[in-house]
């Protein structure tokens, strides 16, 4: 009986040992003493070459100090000293890395020697770029946030976890890109970053949310602390912008507690930045106003209120009411403060209710007619005895008329 031969064996790589990687470091070493004795002259050249190199870029590295004191009006916040305070984070590793790399050609290193320094330059490379984007984009928040009206705890707060998340992320990305470089498989590295990125964003998206809702208002500046704002049905003074919500004073003193992301939500309205207030009301008049008076009204009002120094926008006829001749009436109080803008109406109002007096144009007010069934041209059998009544509300005498249009104006 004939036996059935076995497939070969796929062979199995030994495992890498201490004695493999004392064989390479043994190897280094005795590539780098050859070098050493053959090479010693072009060594000494990129010695000094190398130094100057170092010399020139720790000077360099110093111009970023007198850069920081250029800026002296944004309390350090300016352009000149975020570039300046990059630079001054150079490291003397990236500098002494750089130095070799520039100069490692002339000598005509080993190939491991040169595996060596590219590897350490990757290493300084790849970290002193993420300590310059730390740099820059800090300083360019820092910049954002310094001419508005956020001090405190929440915008040191907000500062603070920017920092860190900023801090995080270009350092894992910097490591990522090293580890890379040197051979490493870093899929899996990823991935697992992904992966656990997104599980935390679902974990607390709502916190998330409310977070860089303040973010927003922080640089965004849709309102500042001190701003009165109305929004949805409220109304009220911004007193304090908190990372998760933002506290509101509203009118009748109480304080309101909104979070940052609903707020955002809805349209605002920041009544601290109007350049003025819009006054806008109704006037109604007796439907027995002569149509003359009615032509002249618009002018009237005008004159009124341009005589109280304030901006006429418009006057005439709205509509027609049950018992009045509808007008509209709007102006512009020249400051958007509230109290001034009721002051102003106020006054408004009274010197029209004076100037309707003396032209003798009557406010309306509900009005009701009863006719006889005689004067309804109907014949009076025919008719309940109880309609037979008729009933005029007659205007008011002229004494009557003050009080009548303090109480309708």
């Amino acid at each position: 009986m004939s036996k059935t031969p076995h497939p070969a064996a796929t062979p199995i790589a030994p495992p890498f040992t201490v004695t493999d990687l004392n064989g390479q470091l043994q190897s280094l070493v005795d590539a780098s003493y050859a070098w050493l004795h053959a090479e010693w002259l072009q060594i000494l050249i990129a010695l000094g070459l190398g130094a100057a190199v170092v010399l020139a870029l720790t000077a360099g590295r110093a111009l970023g100090n007198r850069l920081c004191n250029r800026d002296t009006g944004r309390q350090g916040t300016g352009w000149w000293t975020i570039i300046g305070r990059a630079i001054a984070r150079t490291s003397f590793f990236f500098i002494l890395m750089l130095a070799i790399v520039l100069v490692a050609r002339i000598p005509n290193p080993p190939e491991a020697v040169m595996r060596v320094v590219s590897g350490l330059f990757t290493i300084a490379a790849a970290f002193q770029a993420a300590l310059w984007a730390r740099e820059i984009i800090l300083g360019a928040v820092e910049h954002k946030t310094a001419s508005g009206d956020y001090h405190g705890e929440a915008l040191g707060n907000a500062v603070g976890l920017i920092r860190v998340l900023v801090t995080f992320a270009l350092f894992a990305i910097a490591l990522v890109v090293v580890l890379s470089n040197l051979g490493w498989n870093v899929s899996g590295l990823i991935a697992g970053l992904g992966v656990g990125g997104i599980a935390i964003g679902l974990a607390a998206q709502g916190i998330f949310a409310d977070l860089f809702a303040a973010l927003a208002i922080i640089f965004d500046r849709p309102f500042r602390r001190g701003d009165a704002i109305s929004y949805d049905k409220s109304s009220g003074t911004v007193e304090a912008i908190g990372l998760k919500s933002t506290r509101i004073r509203g009118t009748n003193g109480e304080e309101r507690i909104i979070s940052n992301k609903q707020l955002l939500d809805k349209e605002i309205i920041n009544n601290t930045q109007r350049s003025y207030r819009r006054v806008q009301f109704t006037l109604g008049l007796a439907q027995w106003t002569p149509l003359a008076r009615l032509e002249a009204l618009p002018g009237m009002i005008k004159e009124e209120i341009e005589r109280a120094r304030m901006t006429f926008v418009r006057a005439g006829f709205l509509a027609f009411g049950q018992s009045s001749y509808d007008f509209d009436v709007q102006f512009d109080s020249p400051s958007a403060a509230f109290q001034d803008m009721f002051d102003a109406r106020h006054m408004i109002g009274l010197a029209i209710i004076r100037r309707l007096g003396d032209e003798e144009i009557d406010l309306a007010y509900p009005t009701q007619t009863g006719l006889t069934a005689a004067e309804a041209g109907m014949d009076p059998r025919s008719v309940p005895t109880r309609g037979r009544k008729r009933e005029i509300s007659a205007p008011p005498s002229s004494g009557d008329r003050s009080a009548n249009d303090q109480e309708h104006g």
